[in-house]
This record gives structure tokens, C-alpha cells and sequence, in this order.
């Protein structure tokens, strides 16, 4: 089994936090977007991963630091690392195209945007699996178009008419990827464009049309990253799983001064709380300082500095400083309000 990782994108939606991390290396409850997704997945598949791809853009920004973080993470799970560049932003089946040596065999395709919990139950009969996760407003997606035998045979983007409420969150299963690289050759070769960009639900549409079988899989949760609103709001929710998990969330590295944690909460290594109530759904990097200070619903990344704060629904990034009395505040890296 192969995993396939499209990331090359910049994580515009998510600024001023994506200017000097990209958006799949934020932590998320203590551990990076995409090495959260890839294990998960990883770990309910129920067979060995040989090999995990990413596709990256720019060097200049996706740099030796990610691609050695992404190494590290395939060969902890046993796997050999690949990696790919997507110089242009020319769409989702281009990016997967970039990876076409790695194209071969049982697949699953993975964008790293969003995060899940599942039960993956492989439907080897099948030729392709979608995950979706049922929705309440399935006009804002694209969703799956299902036949009697609960078959996919359309997928439809943002429908203002009812298809369907089960969305397509951007992981797939393929009994052999290579047919749909196969397919999107066709669609790059013969210049196929959906919204100024090659798509790779145009290949799918492709494997359709030729008869190959996609059934759905269903995730029991899907969590965005895309802005920092939702991302706040999914490390909330993702604390609450791993507190559920039993997992320890909270390093032993720890320096407490007067200070009250109320969980769920992540504390990476070498934070010291003074004077400070933090939580519950807080996840606070390494080497921070926390003084005088409140803080719940919030994510802070490494090396950061807060005092006199009274925070919730706020995000701040690396090597920050802030001194303050705001509530809901989004910080990027290296940036100093006193």
C-alpha cells in the first residue's frame, strides 16, 4: 500500500500563520496536520505502508527543514519517503500527476488539509473508494451521486439542486493507482480544464465512464484546517478524542506556578505557566512562556511569549510576543505586540 500526499499549496486562507510554515506543518493538538493525517490513516488501513509521497511546491518554501520532517515521518511508520514538486499551481490532478513514478498499485490519495477519525474498511471488490461525510448544507460541497446498489456514479461540485448530503472530504482508495494516472494523462494531453485547473475528479469521472466501480467510505469525523476560526475549533475537538484516547497530553517537562490546567490540553516540552489558568481545548508548543495570564479554545505555537492575557478562540505562532489585553487574536510568527 502506497499513500499519496498532495501539499503543495501555500495556505492563503490561513495567513498570516502559512508566511513561514506551510499549512500541513501547523500543529494541531501538539503534532503537524499532515503527520497526524498520514498516521491515522496509516494506522486503520490494517496493512503495511511501503511507500508515503508528498508532493511540495516551492524549495524556497517547502525547504530542507519539511523534507526532512516528512522523511522522519515515513520511515516511523516503516515506509520510504518520496518526494515531488509542484512547481505551478495547476490543480489537484496535476499535483498527483507530479508523483506519477509513484503511481502504481494499491493507493490512497490524501490531501493534507483536513483531519479524521475513521474506521477505514477496505472494500477490495471495488475498483476505488471516496470518503464523505454526511453533511448539512451539501450545496456548499461537492458531493457523491449514488445509484441503486449504493455505487458512486457522479460527482457533482456545490449543487444548488439536492444530489445528495454525503461530501467528498479528499481521500481516496484506489485498487490500482495507476489507472488513474492513466487517466489523467489523458486529461493533461488533451488539455482538460475545470475551473482554470487540471482536476483529478476528472480522471475519476474517466474511470467512471470505462466502468470501473467506486463505492463510498464514510469518515465519523472530518475536521477543516483551512482557516483559523476551524482550526482553532478542530484542536479543540481533536483534544477531546485524544483525551478520550487516554493519550498524555501534557509534557513532564512542565514548570507550574500557581498555575491551573483545566483539560483537555496539550503542553509540548519546557513550558512554564505562571500565575495562569489555561484551558480546556489549549495546546501550547515547546519552550513557551505563559505569565499572568487565561487562556481556553486556543492554539499556541513554540518559543512564544504571553502575559497578561485573557484569551479564547485565539491563535498565535512561533517566536511570538505578546502582552495584552485582547480575547480573540490571530498572531503569526515572530511577531511582537507589547
Amino acid at each position: 500500500m502506497k499513500i499519496i500526499v498532495p501539499m503543495a499549496g501555500r495556505g492563503s486562507r490561513l495567513r498570516p500563520h502559512t508566511l513561514t510554515v506551510p499549512k500541513p506543518l501547523i500543529p494541531v493538538a501538539g503534532k503537524p496536520i499532515v503527520h497526524r493525517l498520514v498516521s491515522d490513516i496509516a494506522k486503520v488501513l490494517g496493512e503495511p505502508v511501503e511507500e508515503i509521497a508528498f508532493i511540495l511546491g516551492d524549495p524556497a518554501f517547502f525547504g530542507d527543514d519539511v523534507v526532512s520532517s516528512l522523511t522522519e515521518l515515513a520511515e516511523n511508520l516503516g515506509a520510504k519517503a518520496s518526494i515531488y514538486r509542484q512547481d505551478q499551481p495547476l490543480g489537484t490532478g496535476h499535483a498527483i500527476m507530479c508523483a506519477k513514478d509513484s503511481l502504481s498499485g494499491p493507493a490512497v490519495i490524501a490531501y493534507a488539509d483536513t483531519l479524521i477519525r475513521a474506521d477505514f474498511n477496505l472494500d477490495k471488490e471495488a475498483d476505488a473508494v471516496i470518503w464523505v461525510k454526511q453533511v448539512d448544507q451539501p450545496e456548499a460541497y461537492g458531493v457523491v451521486k449514488l445509484n441503486d446498489k449504493k455505487e458512486i456514479v457522479e460527482l457533482v461540485e456545490k449543487p444548488q439542486e439536492f444530489v445528495s448530503d454525503l461530501a467528498v472530504i479528499g481521500i481516496y482508495y484506489f485498487k490500482d493507482v495507476a489507472v488513474l494516472k492513466n487517466e489523467l494523462q489523458v486529461v493533461l494531453d488533451n488539455n482538460i480544464i475545470n475551473g482554470g485547473e487540471y482536476q483529478i475528479n476528472d480522471g475519476i469521472k474517466r474511470m467512471m465512464a470505462d466502468g470501473k466501480v467506486f463505492v463510498t467510505g464514510k469518515v465519523d469525523e472530518w475536521m477543516d484546517c483551512g482557516n483559523k476560526n476551524v482550526t482553532v475549533e478542530t484542536n479543540s475537538r481533536m483534544l477531546g478524542f485524544l483525551q478520550k484516547d487516554r493519550e498524555n497530553l501534557v509534557s513532564k517537562t512542565l514548570t507550574q506556578e500557581n498555575a491551573t490546567i483545566i483539560p483537555p490540553c496539550y503542553i509540548g516540552e519546557g513550558v512554564t505557566l505562571r500565575n495562569t489558568t489555561i484551558g480546556p481545548n489549549v495546546s501550547i508548543g515547546d519552550g513557551c512562556t505563559i505569565e499572568d495570564s487565561s487562556i481556553k479554545n486556543s492554539l499556541i505555537q513554540t518559543q512564544t511569549v504571553v502575559k497578561n492575557a485573557n484569551l479564547d478562540n485565539a491563535m498565535i505562532g512561533n517566536n511570538a510576543i505578546y502582552d495584552g489585553n485582547f480575547t480573540t487574536v490571530s498572531i503569526g510568527d515572530y511577531s511582537v505586540l507589547e
